[in-house]
């Protein structure tokens, strides 16, 4: 079995995916506002040799149960929610090898602006970045940056298909590899003869000028993205490098895996040039006992409410509607299909009620649970990967800071001992991390490629 790629899945605000856990005495999510806190956060988790952090983001906040954003702020379903990008570089200055994943969306931004942050945090963490592509789902996104109403799901893929093609072009086929002289004798810090306009003109983006940034030691930060619909699949097989999955099952897990694997191939991509990462919350101890125990502590502490705030704004359902032991029937939403398709499609023999929803979601989000010592955990985690597929996960929690610290003590020398996890990194890079030393490039089928193809010519 391959060695895992392993990144801790967080969020820059007091909690994220658990409800109510944020009361938990040694939750540290009060914190989130210190920038030691993070740099204190990346140290441990570069000291276990993890490939990288991964953050989620959302533009929007949680305002569909009960019509009103009061369940969420009550219980900080994702809000309050600073901005990731901030806080890397000091990260990334603390470390020398952990890599970074940050969620920014194709919905609000513009391709120009946001190349010219990757760009900038790419060179800022000598190469160390992803960016996460999301289309963003929240009404109240739309609301306060967009015109007022979101776009329909697929027009939203159509944008993001059409966004990153720009950023591409931006990244790889506007500035020469050796554009920067910088030779006080012609007095030339670049060389104008080694940059060129992209001349974009499509449907959405009109781009014709050079990029503002010179290259990056990634040139293009790792494409991530998690999309879970058809179109979402679509857009990954055509561009993503590593896929953020979250089924809830190891058979509903190996159907997607199969599902990327195939249409990646149909792409002209070598399936393995895709790194699949899986969501997964770890609550472990030094047994299975001390494990159990903390788990049941933590159920105690999960808020209906504040679940149910999470689950409306993922699946565009006001949950409050619904008398919370009556099943929930499949329904289409414009908001997370993914999200309610996750549970009416996950097991034919079981029907969803709210309840057994917000129970379910109330530690780790939409996540599968662990709960183990050492060894159960590690048995677990090899059982996923060899069941399905996958080459690793996005490690969640239930208590801030603690059960990926308890993650760090318990399982990670376990892996480490059967081989299951590196003991010390072979390259520099985000992507070498992911696909190996020496290469930290795009690998030779990404589409984007082609535009560097084409500056070679014009170099030429």
């Amino acid at each position: 079995m391959n060695q895992m790629r392993i990144f801790a899945f967080d969020f820059n605000g007091p909690a994220h995916l658990s409800a109510g856990l944020w009361k938990h005495r040694d939750d540290r999510g009060t914190q989130y506002t210190s920038v030691q806190y993070w740099v204190d956060y990346a140290r441990l988790l570069e000291s276990a040799c993890f490939d990288g952090i991964f953050f989620a983001d959302n533009v929007g906040y949680h305002d569909v149960y009960r019509g009103t954003v009061d369940a969420a702020l009550k219980d900080a379903a994702q809000i309050p929610a600073n901005d990731p990008a901030y806080i890397i570089p000091a990260m990334a200055a603390a470390t020398t090898n952990l890599g970074f994943g940050v969620t920014s969306t194709t919905a609000y931004d513009h391709p120009y602006s946001l190349a010219r942050k990757f760009a900038t945090l790419d060179h800022l963490t000598d190469g160390r970045i992803g960016w996460n592509v999301v289309t963003s789902y929240a009404d109240s996104a739309a609301r306060n940056l967009g015109s007022g109403e979101q776009r329909a799901h697929d027009d939203r893929y159509e944008v993001a298909e059409e966004f990153i093609d720009v950023a591409l072009k931006l990244w790889e086929g506007s500035w020469e590899e050796q554009s920067v002289v910088a030779d006080p004798i012609s007095s030339t810090y670049v060389d104008p003869q080694r940059v060129h306009p992209i001349e974009h003109s499509g449907k959405h983006f009109t781009v014709p000028g050079i990029f503002l940034c010179e290259p990056s030691p990634q040139r293009t930060p790792v494409i991530f993205q998690a999309g879970g619909s058809s179109r979402g699949v679509a857009l990954a097989a055509a561009t993503a490098e590593a896929v953020f999955m979250n089924a809830l099952s190891k058979s509903a897990l190996k159907q997607q895996v199969d599902r990327l694997r195939q249409q990646t191939a149909e792409a002209g991509r070598n399936p393995s040039h895709v790194a699949v990462l899986q969501m997964i919350t770890v609550i472990s101890g030094r047994t299975d006992a001390e494990a159990q125990a903390k788990y049941e502590e933590y159920r105690n502490l999960v808020s209906y409410d504040g679940a149910m705030a999470r689950y409306s704004g993922w699946s565009g359902l006001d949950m409050s509607t619904f008398d919370p032991d009556v099943p929930l029937r499949h329904v289409k939403t414009n908001a997370g299909q993914t999200m309610v398709d996750l549970f009416s499609k996950m097991d034919p023999e079981k029907e969803w009620t709210p309840r057994d929803i917000a129970e379910y979601i109330g530690i780790g989000g939409t996540s599968p649970v662990i709960v183990g010592g050492p060894e159960t955990v590690a048995d677990e985690l090899a059982a996923w990967m060899e069941e399905t597929g996958i080459d690793g996960f996005n490690v969640s929690h239930a208590v801030k800071y603690r059960d990926i610290k308890d993650f760090v003590d318990f399982v990670v020398p376990e892996l480490q001992n059967r081989g299951l996890m590196r003991t010390e990194y072979e390259g520099s890079t985000l992507r070498e991390n992911l696909f190996g030393a020496g290469q930290a490039r795009l690998a030779e089928d990404h589409p984007g490629t082609s535009y560097r193809d084409a500056l070679s010519v014009k170099a030429h």
